[in-house]
């Protein structure tokens, strides 16, 4: 015979979104003993790691294409500039609702870093080692909209 708890973990399992509809309908009528606690605490903790990860992909992609800009000044685009901008605005967002992300940047710019070298090694054509090894802009230069590595760009390009 199947227990209640049972029961919610085979929903969790099989269809997670009848499961999380079941679980925030038993908490709005605060029916706190028929949670399905242990998968609900797991999936709170994975909503925080999310919006690291997220930052952290936001990070990753802005910072490689400042790499892109610096070291393929010729090949600037709007595009380039666009997704710079844009990047800059989805993370001011990300820690705008996740104030308590601030004090990760550190650890997630190294880790975002290392995957701004592969997209900009990927997406230039120049080899990996023509990046340095740690990142060479600051938080303070990746997240202002009035830092752009390198040659200065034609205002053309940056109106």
């Amino acid at each position: 015979m199947q227990t209640p708890q049972s029961k919610q973990t085979n929903v969790y399992e099989t269809d997670f979104y009848a499961w999380s509809q079941q679980q925030a309908n038993l908490l709005r009528h605060q029916q706190w003993h028929q949670l399905d606690l242990d998968n609900l605490i797991e999936e709170i903790e994975s909503l925080g790691r999310q919006e690291r990860s997220e930052l952290r992909n936001r990070l990753s992609i802005l910072v490689g294409h400042l790499l892109k800009w610096e070291y393929q000044p010729t090949k600037r685009s709007r595009s380039w500039l666009a997704t710079i901008r844009i990047q800059r605005l989805d993370t001011a967002e990300i820690l705008t609702e996740n104030p308590s992300l601030q004090s990760y940047l550190p650890e997630i710019i190294q880790n975002a870093y290392m995957k701004a070298i592969i997209l900009a090694a990927g997406e230039t054509n120049l080899p990996v080692k023509t990046f340095p090894q740690d990142c060479p802009y600051s938080l303070e230069e990746i997240l202002s909209d009035r830092f752009y590595p390198g040659e200065p760009a034609s205002d053309e390009l940056m109106s």
